[in-house]
Order: C-alpha cells, then sequence, then structure tokens
C-alpha cells in the first residue's frame, strides 16, 4: 500500500524545497531545483515527498549530487526516462522536523507567513501572504485590507526581524509601497 499524505491538511507540517525541473540521462534520473540558501546542506537526504495532486507521495533516493541550486536525483524504482517525465514540474517537500536552526536574524519562506510588517517609512503595511519564488529575484507578497504588496526579497531591504512577537521589519526604497497605496 502506498503511504500519502494530504498537502492541505498537513501543509503546517513539510516545506517546499523545490521543484523537479527535467530530466537527466537514460537511468531516469531528475533534476530538482533546490529552493534553499545553502542547497549542499540537503546531500544526505534519502527521501523526499512528492506533491500529486495535493498528495505528498514519498519517493526514496537511489543517488544524489549537487552541483549549485540544483541536484541530480536517482529515484529508487524510477528506471526510464518516460517514468521521470511524469513527474516533472511538481514540488518537492520535506517534514519541517528536518529544517536545521537558524540564527535569530535568518528565517525560512514558510516561517514568516502571517507576520506583521513593518516599513520604516509607513509603519504597518500588512501581514506576509507568501514568499513567491520566481526566477531571479524571490518577492514578498504582503496584505494590506484588499491590496496586494510586492516588495522583491533583498538582505539591504530587510531590517530586522522578530520571530517571537512575528514581525518583519523592512527599510523600502523610496517609493515602492507608495505605489500600492495610493
Amino acid at each position: 500500500m502506498l503511504l500519502m499524505y494530504n498537502l492541505e491538511e498537513d501543509k503546517d507540517k513539510y516545506f517546499r524545497l523545490g521543484k523537479l525541473i527535467k530530466t537527466f540521462g537514460y537511468r531516469g534520473e531528475v533534476i530538482v531545483s533546490i529552493d534553499a540558501d545553502e542547497p549542499g546542506k540537503y546531500r544526505d537526504m534519502n527521501m523526499f515527498f512528492v506533491d500529486i495532486d495535493s498528495s505528498l507521495v514519498p519517493w526514496f533516493i537511489g543517488n544524489i549530487e549537487i552541483k549549485g541550486e540544483r541536484a541530480q536525483v536517482k529515484l529508487e524504482d524510477v528506471d526510464q526516462p518516460e517514468a521521470a517525465l511524469k513527474l516533472l514540474g511538481r514540488d518537492v517537500y520535506l517534514p519541517l522536523s528536518g529544517l536545521r536552526k537558524l540564527e535569530d536574524d535568518h528565517f525560512f519562506f514558510h516561517e514568516v507567513a502571517g507576520f506583521q510588517v513593518i516599513d520604516k517609512v509607513h509603519g504597518d503595511i500588512g501581514r506576509v501572504a507568501e514568499i513567491l519564488d520566481r526566477p531571479g529575484q524571490d518577492i514578498i507578497r504582503i496584505i494590506l485590507g484588499n491590496k496586494d504588496i510586492l516588495v522583491p526579497l533583498a538582505d539591504e531591504m530587510i531590517s530586522g526581524i522578530d520571530k517571537k512577537n512575528q514581525i518583519l521589519y523592512l527599510s523600502t526604497p523610496p517609493g515602492l509601497i507608495d505605489l500600492y497605496l495610493e
């Protein structure tokens, strides 16, 4: 019997590690784009979960080789490129219990969802809805009333974080927040 977990019900127990983006070679290997500051820290994982129709399906890893932000992975029981093709475009998850502890001034993307956002000039500008993973630049999506405020996730814009009180402090460039408040 195949063990699966419901992503919607268990969302708070997992974090998105990346995405299966392409096949590699003729043995059914896949390339995983890893969305983490230090992808090399995941070189010892022996399994991950793949989101298949909002169910997290566990896949055991036969071999993994990390190169930059990508991992070349040989999954157990996937021996043909055709089988690997069925997994492409799907998100990869790991249990939150496997995350390492970060220093107080660092955070995982999933951690800040719901945090109040205080801008240096504008004060309270809403709550973090999510961090959008975009090529070249991650974006903080903030909800203020019925408006979305999009702010590039850049170290120079984050002036602090208070995890205990769930507050993210920003120092955005002049005019950026004004675009959304007009």
